[in-house]
């Protein structure tokens, strides 16, 4: 099979396709032949460098975002060969998915929502994991709250907008003025433009916010949220300066790293098949041109997801 690998760090040049044994699965692991991966900002992070190593130092091989078919199950009651899987197995260990083949635990999998296609699933499970850990399991968003995205048109944003509608809540997304259209199309009840507006000049009495920006956009919050409210960032780390300064002020401040959990996982596939969540890919690249996705990933401001095609 082959594998796009790094022999060191640096930039999208580094990224080199080789030839190399397929992996062979553990007990209740099984061998997906992977169809499309979802690309994420923090792979590029690490591909550089500029991320705490994760993954060690090179060679090593990225990716955690997949979707395929099932080639073979060792000890596992969950798949057969031929279902059609997606999933997001073993973050933040590595899970080599930038590869044609992955072995993976079948509990970090789901079956794929027949209305999704292997390249709009593989863009789901990070951002889909981490938007609902944020919203569902950290900020117990219920119905009637008032929810605050941060970075609305992007690959966490997009579906956190989304899950925060399906559960009831009355959603506020920030987004450059290019998005908003977008930003809307998922159900944002009102969308600020962060060029040309000051968030904190423009809302109040927030229940939720959720962080996909960092910076002092995660301090900044802290105005708009009514007492008792939470912040749960998806960029930065737990910072007891900035959790001290909420608690002081009656506030929640969280920090998220995401997991792959099969519940989560499997409440994104209802919410699929409800029509109440979709995902949105800005570009496909064949497996041959990632190092050209990753010029794109490097660029920022992206809409949705990258995806690549094996």
């Amino acid at each position: 099979m082959r594998v796009i690998t790094q022999q060191t760090l640096g930039g999208p040049e580094v990224l080199t396709i080789v030839d190399a044994p397929e992996p062979q699965p553990l007990p209740t692991e099984v061998l997906v032949r992977v169809k499309a991966i979802g690309l994420n900002p923090l792979e590029a992070l690490l591909r550089a460098g500029a991320f705490p190593p994760l993954l060690g130092r090179p060679p090593f091989i990225l990716g955690w975002d997949i979707s395929g078919v099932v080639e073979e199950g060792a000890l596992t009651y969950r798949f057969r060969p031929g279902d059609e899987v997606f999933g997001m197995p073993l973050f933040p260990r590595a899970a080599s998915a930038y590869a044609e083949v992955v072995s993976a635990p079948a509990l970090h999998l789901a079956r794929k929502p027949a209305s999704l296609s292997h390249v709009e699933a593989s863009a789901l499970p990070v951002v889909g994991l981490t938007a609902w850990q944020g919203l569902v399991d950290l900020g117990g968003v219920a119905e009637g709250d008032r929810v605050l995205v941060h970075g609305g048109g992007g690959g966490v944003g997009h579906v956190a907008i989304q899950i925060a509608k399906a559960l009831g809540a009355h959603v506020i997304a920030t987004a450059s003025g290019s998005k908003r259209k977008f930003v809307e199309g998922l159900g944002a009840d009102e969308v600020i433009d962060y060029t040309a507006v000051d968030f904190t000049e423009a809302v109040r009495d927030i229940d939720v916010v959720l962080d996909t920006i960092g910076g002092d956009t995660v301090e900044r919050s802290l105005q708009v949220l009514r007492p008792g409210g939470h912040l749960v960032t998806a960029v930065a780390e737990e910072d007891s300066e900035l959790t001290a300064k909420y608690e002081a002020a009656g506030m929640r401040f969280s920090g998220i790293a995401v997991d792959p959990d099969p519940v989560a996982l499997r409440g994104l596939v209802e919410l699929v098949e409800q029509g109440s969540l979709r995902v949105h890919v800005q570009e496909t690249f064949p497996f041959e041109r990632v190092a050209d996705a990753h010029r794109l990933l490097d660029g920022g401001h992206l809409q949705g997801k990258i995806v690549l095609t094996v």
